[in-house]
């Protein structure tokens, strides 16, 4: 799945992995990468080392995650759905669930 169909803000559904099932809202999308950043998804801790900034420690941080992993929650059913685009009639191109066919975005 392209990271343009998934986008910042969206709630998304965890398909595979050690979180499968776990919902959460892409706080940061890395196209290039391929990867998404759910909040409470792929928590690992990272080890600090004190620095000028701030006092050391470990720290629990969301890991990216791969796009292909996750999947938009249908607006309708809440489920995991595919996403495809749809042109309106006022011109405008939009995600759909193709679950439901609902509008993902206004």
């Amino acid at each position: 799945m392209s990271a343009a169909k998934i986008k910042k803000g969206d709630k998304v559904v965890v398909l595979s992995g050690r979180d499968k099932g776990k919902r959460g809202e892409v706080i940061r999308a890395l196209p290039k990468d391929g990867k998404v950043v759910v909040s409470g998804v792929n928590v690992v801790t990272k080890h600090k080392r004190p620095s000028a900034q701030g006092a050391g420690g470990i720290e629990r941080v969301e890991a990216p995650l791969p796009v292909s992993k996750v999947a938009i929650e249908d607006p309708k059913t809440g489920k995991p759905t595919r996403v495809g685009f749809k042109v309106l009639e006022d011109g405008r191109k939009v995600r759909v669930a193709k679950r439901s066919g609902e509008v993902i975005d206004g």
